[in-house]
């Protein structure tokens, strides 16, 4: 199972589900590889070095299509949808940051090369017609640090609300997240149905309205010619494990059937339609 960097949201996602999966189908021996996250994972899946993996839905559909990041086309297939991230644009109370555009001329960072927030990050900066002075490549807690420490003046994260880091920042009025309304509706036209409109909560780190943002699914892939067995296997143990895994985006938030279908135009992996159709009747 290829997660994400120790620590970080996929890192700790990823150690939880495989843990839950072996623990309700003992048949199967998941074990957990630390990564950079998506763009790495699915390239791992495509040379047969991954059997699973979590990706965003941006960039599982680049591999599945051959876009993007991927020259060719990756032999990946999906076997759910997990849960909604958010996209964060966070930046210094000090930089005068207001909308994306106040991003130009200043340094920040897009995430770890090799994850999908690069890809996200870096698709929202060209919607938007910026250009930063310079850009970073720093994961989630790095970003926080460097910000900080005055060593950038914003960052991009793609994950669960609420973000610990981010968080910390809002309380120590030292961040203060930028709406990104309105991008979702680009970033589907130009690059296909993955991206959403969200917004993240009033009052989640401490602003007093909502913030609208770009919503993208975490999904869990495998390599396309993983056995159909092994593949029902693992999604049936995922979904019996509902009960204590929530979905990391709501406390209290369970994997959903009806949810996790929704994979389009990345085809589910024959075992995965298995289990779905074994639900659906």
């Amino acid at each position: 199972m290829a997660t994400g960097v120790t620590g970080a949201p996929y890192g700790v996602f990823g150690r939880r589900l495989t843990r839950e999966i072996n623990a309700h189908d003992r048949s199967l021996d998941l074990r957990v590889r630390n990564t950079s996250a998506s763009i790495d994972n699915l390239r791992l899946l495509g040379t047969g070095d991954a059997d699973l993996a979590l990706a965003l839905g941006d960039s599982a559909v680049d591999a599945f299509e051959g876009a993007g990041a991927f020259p060719v086309a990756e032999p990946v297939s999906a076997l759910a949808r997990l849960y909604l991230n958010y996209t964060h644009l966070v930046a210094d109370t000090r930089a005068g940051v207001g909308t994306v555009s106040d991003l130009a001329g200043l340094r920040v960072s897009v995430g770890v090369r090799g994850s999908g927030t690069v890809t996200v990050a870096q698709r929202v900066l060209s919607a938007a017609g910026v250009e930063p002075r310079e850009l970073c490549y720093l994961g989630l807690d790095d970003s926080a640090g460097a910000l900080r420490h005055g060593e950038i003046d914003a960052f991009f994260a793609s994950c669960a609300v609420p973000a610990r880091a981010v968080r910390d920042l809002a309380a120590e009025r030292r961040g203060v997240l930028v709406p990104l309304g309105g991008l979702a509706r680009v970033l589907r036209h130009e690059h296909g149905p993955a991206y959403v409109d969200v917004s993240v909560p009033a009052e989640t780190y401490g602003q007093r309205t909502e913030v609208p943002t770009v919503g993208v699914a975490t999904y869990l892939m495998a390599r396309a010619g993983l056995p159909a067995e092994v593949a029902y296997r693992v999604t049936r143990a995922m979904f019996a494990a509902r009960l204590t895994l929530p979905g990391p985006e709501v406390p209290g938030a369970y994997l959903d059937e009806r949810y996790a279908i929704g994979t389009t135009p990345v085809a589910l992996h024959a075992g995965a339609a298995r289990y779905f159709r074994a639900v659906y009747g």
